[in-house]
């Protein structure tokens, strides 16, 4: 049998590495030039289709359509016809409003009626539309100048075949509510009327459009409802889950107690004996843990019998060579780690030492952090049909693209042969990056040769997750006799899976706040090692590195008599970029206007009652600049309440105010939930918190207030699902502070007593 490995899927970091911008050097790998700008048009029914390639190598070429077509080539944006205007949304929809936020990019350049517009998602071809996948808070950043070109290309056809018709100049048509306008006679069309036209015009180039500027959007920066609200609500079957097949079968599948364990037995046959099972059988795995870890798959009538059938299993393991990870161990290492410095240095600017040793105030703080899972609603999920050396599978993924080579791989098929139909996902937070759940599915659909939908139990997701990892920071920090930050040294503890380079999430850099900041800097690490599978969690790294962090300025605010709110703007010093040139870099200016918003709509500084404290805390990421104020009351027994959290955000131009609210709020909200109560706990390898019953979920009525306010500026736009999230654990914290006197070292802060 196949032991998996425990070292980190290269494809997967790469993917990571990408969606979180570290090896975005400019905003430049958004922008299309000539050579990377493909039109795809015809005349189709009487309409008109466009497209535009985002990367790689086109499998269509520009062409003449048949006038009398019924149907259209895949791989377009935008369709026009039949009285209708269609246009695709390419990325995989999570909650995070894509669906609707990516084709009003289209609509809004093609000056086309909402009310007009129909949205549906796109097929899954990598070749037309580049990389579709849904993480780092890339979907809006990375589709922004050519998705607006798709549409400011069709309305360019549609004024010369307006024009042409008319016989006028096409710098004197107007468009407007799909309809192309020539005010000087007084004539108009519909964009329903001019489609076949249109499909006839030259094809612009792409040095010719003029993109909107924000003071013209008509669209842009409204609040619309999201596309599938309706059908959400009334229940119809968007997601994975929901899926059916006729002659499906269901599937459950049982893997070891801890990763690596692979099963040696199992009472096979009686399993097989069971009301409503039709098969049982061990997959030995491929080697892979993102893929096909070894396990025993049950296939039955219904989900009910296969779960069922779940429980009475009695599998024989073999962990001689699984997983021993021990979160209690670890963090008796790490204490011990703490007294010193990291034997890795990543970032030494100046003397920390003698500002340490000249600093009027000195403090050392230990932070740190547990392991917690994505504990997305919806349990993993796919539907599967392998038969005839092919393969469809149905799936709820962050990254269809890339579970179609992983499925081909798993199954040993060209993946030409395998085909990914998207479903919207009850949720992701990065947990759907990894694509083992499709590969488990057609593993199973393959051996069985008939359609299969697997189901994970909750249990399932808690004790098979990829998570984000625990840490430990070892701060330092000095306050000069002026009241300035002086000095700062940070030892992060984190874990390897390789003993070569932290787990996805662990990395903190030189450029992270408060890095080149600070004139006397140190960054020291030490790598744990660590077998269990990590992945990305919603802004991974991030997440956690703002608590440590924000945290402790706090601190040395307080212990040097300072007022946060200067002792934060003092930090970020003179507006200027971190990276000059470097959109995807901190930007000292951006961020102070945010901290002073949020301030400024908290009413910072203002009187509170006893036991009742405001909290401030900045952080950047996915370039994001956020800042966020909490008001927290501590009663006795460290009883807490969050009664309103402030949020400023600057991630450039606003594309629809809705959801980006809903982002923003959700982040807010996730984060309360995340810090309260919730951690992931290993002993033996295996996970000590497998259902909600010790993972607690925020309540409704634990809720604060969200008041959400946005800097629009004119920077390119940056993504939404991630960057609210960071600011919100120190902000509680510190309000905590403000609060009550005590000081928030550990996440979750239940650790430390405080309860909801």
């Amino acid at each position: 049998m196949s032991r998996p490995g425990f070292n980190p899927d290269p494809g997967l970091l790469e993917l990571v590495e990408y969606a979180q911008g570290a090896r975005a050097n400019s905003f430049a790998l958004a922008r299309l030039d000539r050579r990377r700008f493909l039109q795809l048009t015809g005349a189709v029914g009487g309409g008109l289709m466009l497209g535009l390639q985002l990367g790689g190598r086109s499998a269509l070429a520009s062409q003449a359509a048949d006038a009398d077509a019924d149907s259209f080539e895949p791989g377009v944006y935008l369709k026009i016809a039949g009285g209708e205007i269609v246009i695709y949304a390419p990325n995989p929809e999570v909650g995070q409003g894509v669906k609707t936020s990516l084709p009003m990019l289209v609509a809004e350049e093609l000056d086309a009626a909402w009310t007009d517009v129909r949205v549906e998602q796109s097929p899954i071809d990598a070749e037309r539309y580049g990389r579709q996948f849904a993480g780092g808070s890339r979907s809006i950043p990375d589709r922004w100048e050519g998705l607006r070109q798709a549409g400011a290309s069709a309305r360019a056809m549609l004024i010369a075949a307006a024009a042409k018709r008319w016989g006028v100049p096409a710098p004197e048509c107007e468009t407007a509510e799909s309809r192309v306008t020539h005010p000087a006679s007084g004539r108009s069309a519909s964009y329903f009327e001019l489609a076949a036209e249109a499909a006839r015009q030259p094809l612009p180039s792409p040095d010719s459009l003029r993109l909107k500027g924000r003071g013209e959007y008509r669209l842009l920066g409204r609040r619309l409802t999201g596309v599938d609200n309706r059908a959400l609500v009334t229940g119809e079957r968007l997601f994975g889950i929901d899926q059916t097949l006729p002659e499906m079968a269901h599937a459950a599948y049982q893997k070891g107690p801890a990763t690596g364990a692979v099963p040696r037995g199992a009472n096979l046959e009686e399993i097989k004996r069971l009301p409503g099972v039709l098969d049982a059988f061990v997959l030995e795995g491929n080697g892979n843990v993102s893929e096909l870890m070894p396990g025993v798959a049950i296939v039955a009538r219904d989900t009910w019998s296969a779960f069922r059938a779940k429980a009475a299993l009695e599998i024989d393991w073999d962990e001689s060579g699984a997983a021993r990870d021990s979160w209690a161990d670890a963090s008796a290492r790490a204490a011990e780690l703490a007294r010193s410095e990291g034997g890795e240095t990543l970032a030494d600017r100046g003397d920390v030492a003698a500002a340490l040793d000249a600093a009027e105030t000195r403090l050392e703080a230990f932070y740190q952090y547990h392991f917690v899972s994505h504990a997305q609603l919806e349990p993993q999920n796919c539907t599967a049909w392998v038969r005839g050396g092919e393969a469809d599978l149905w799936a709820p993924t962050q990254t269809p693209g890339r579970g179609l080579k992983s499925v081909a791989k798993t199954l040993g098929l060209n993946p030409s042969r395998v085909r990914v139909h998207q479903t919207r996902a009850g949720a992701g937070f990065g947990r759907r990056l990894v694509n083992d759940f499709m590969c488990e599915t057609a593993a199973i659909s393959a051996r069985v040769d008939r359609p299969v939908k697997l189901t994970w139990t909750r249990e399932d997701d808690m004790s098979h997750d990829f998570y984000r990892a625990g840490g430990f920071h070892a701060l330092q920090g000095g306050v000069d006799p002026n009241g300035r930050l002086s000095a700062w040294r940070d030892h992060i503890i984190t874990f390897s899976h390789d003993g070569k380079r932290p787990v996805v999430g662990g990395h903190l850099s030189a450029k992270d706040f408060p890095g080149g900041l600070v004139s006397n800097h140190r960054l020291t690490r030490t790598l744990l090692p660590w077998h269990t599978p990590c992945g990305a969690w919603r802004a991974p790294g991030s997440n956690v590195f703002a608590f440590a962090v924000q945290s402790f300025l706090d601190e040395l605010a307080a212990a040097a008599g300072r007022d946060p709110l200067d002792f934060l703007l003092e930090v970020l010093g003179e507006p200027r970029w971190f990276e000059p040139g470097n959109f995807w870099s901190l930007n000292t200016g951006r961020a102070a206007e945010v901290v002073r918003l949020a301030a400024r709509e908290a009413g910072w500084g203002r009187s509170l009652p006893e036991g009742r404290g405001l909290g401030l805390a900045f952080w950047f990421s996915h370039a994001g600049h956020f800042a966020e104020v909490a008001e927290v009351s501590v009663s006795a027994g460290r009883k807490l309440r969050v009664h309103r959290v402030t949020v400023a955000g600057d991630v450039g131009p606003i594309v629809n105010r809705s959801g980006a609210e809903n982002q923003v709020e959700g982040s807010v909200i996730d984060g309360l939930s995340t810090m309260f109560g919730q951690k992931v706990t290993h002993e033996a390898g295996r996970v000590e918190q497998p259902n909600f019953h010790r993972y607690p979920l925020l309540r409704m009525p634990q809720a604060p207030e969200v008041d959400v306010h946005f800097i629009e500026s004119d920077y390119p736009p940056s993504g939404l699902g991630e960057p609210a999230l960071p600011p919100l654990a120190p902000a509680v914290a510190n309000a905590i502070f403000a609060a009550s006197g005590l000081r928030v070292r550990t996440l979750p802060i239940s650790e430390e007593g405080f309860t909801l």
